[in-house]
């Protein structure tokens, strides 16, 4: 089974992940994988970190010459800004220098201090923060890898910045390579100009803005996930992976909520055949039963306003109980465009698992064996 760990804070040396069920013989570009590094960290709105950190992914074992052995892959993920916080965040010594007792209201710094007893809340927000998706974006990079050969693709957009949305059709031709190019990932030249304004305004005003993200996978096969078992459907690898990305608080696949308010006639997609099966529309997102239909892949997720604030609210000091303002650490205005980049790899990662275990095997060779074989069975179904 595929699977992956992450370790590290947002200040330590690295970022760590180990990623356990990789076939034997996958061809492996690193390249691949930093310029996925490079997509995260850009975005209208982010903070001075990414002035500083240029993230780039270093394979510690599990591949040799370019293809995976079959064994554990370790990556690691240097943080450059070590050198600034060694002597706060030293696994040996570490000075109080920098600690921080007022918690932030909408970051986890109050609950986890309480759950796991710190005095000194960087001892959480260390670990909760975003920075850990650097290590989950090299997971996703690598393992997407996997499925790129077999003809699936996972791209990824922005929908809206706060109120602002990008009216562009996402299946319009070259609206991804637009987009791409897009400092807030939009495809609409007019919305991004709006969006950029908007974000300008919310950083005067000491604020923070949050956004939709869409990520669609196409070339998907019919029949990834299960509708025999509640944990291995779809939709719900999906969703889990969406709302463990922080700041998230909404997921929702095709048509989602507005599926609730809408006639049954019109939300659910008529089967039609043309030399094979395909759907009339797509408003269940490529997904029924808790399974792929062989129809693009649509998630969207919701990401909240980034709880630091250079305006910072009320909390209390834990020290004595006082009203304090919240601790102002070092953060974006707006994190939406990495948001989707972040969304995307998640989406890649949970797609190449549901294929390894389709169409399981400890060499490549393998998996493409039965993929061919599972391929010609359904075109003749």
């Amino acid at each position: 089974m595929l699977r992956y760990y992450t370790a590290g804070e947002t200040h330590g040396p690295c970022l760590t992940a180990i990623v356990e069920g990789m076939p034997a013989g996958v061809k492996i570009d690193l390249q691949q994988i930093n310029g996925e590094l490079a997509r995260r960290q850009r975005g209208y709105g982010r903070g001075g970190r990414m002035l500083i950190e240029k993230d780039t992914a270093e394979i510690l074992s599990g591949v040799r010459g370019g293809y995976t052995l079959g064994s554990p892959i370790t990556i690691r993920v240097e943080n450059r800004d070590w050198k600034n916080w060694e002597n706060i965040m030293g696994a040996e010594n570490a000075s109080d220098e920098r600690a921080v007792t007022c918690p932030r209201p909408g970051h986890a710094d109050l609950t986890g201090g309480m759950k796991y007893n710190h005095k000194d809340l960087r001892n959480v927000l260390e670990r909760a923060s975003a920075r850990e998706t650097a290590a989950r974006v090299a997971v996703g990079a690598l393992a997407r890898q996997v499925i790129e050969p077999f003809g699936i693709r996972v791209n990824s957009h922005v929908v809206s910045i706060g109120p602002i949305e990008d009216t562009a059709d996402a299946f319009s031709e070259g609206f991804f390579e637009r987009a791409e190019k897009s400092d807030v990932r939009f495809g609409d030249e007019v919305a991004e100009k709006k969006a950029k304004e908007y974000i300008d305004s919310v950083k005067a005003a000491g604020e923070s803005c949050g956004g939709v993200v869409e990520v669609i996978a196409c070339g998907v096969p019919a029949g990834l996930g299960s509708y025999v078992h509640y944990d291995r459907k779809l939709d719900a690898a999906l969703a889990f992976a969406l709302m463990s990305i922080q700041a998230i608080k909404g997921v929702q696949i095709g048509m989602g909520f507005e599926a609730a308010r809408t006639e049954g006639s019109r939300v659910h997609d008529e089967i039609l055949y043309n030399g094979g099966f395909l759907r009339g529309t797509n408003n269940a997102g490529g997904i029924e039963g808790g399974m792929s239909n062989g129809q693009p892949i649509i998630v969207r997720a919701a990401m909240k306003p980034i709880p630091t604030l250079y305006n910072p609210l009320s909390t209390v000091d834990l020290t004595d109980k006082s009203k304090k303002e919240a601790t102002v650490e070092r953060s974006d205005v707006c994190a939406v465009p990495a948001c989707a980049v972040v969304a995307e790899a998640a989406v890649a990662f949970e797609l190449t698992k549901v294929f390894l275990d389709k169409f399981s095997g400890d060499c490549m060779e393998d998996v493409r064996a039965y993929y061919e074989i599972y391929k010609k069975r359904i075109e003749e179904y």
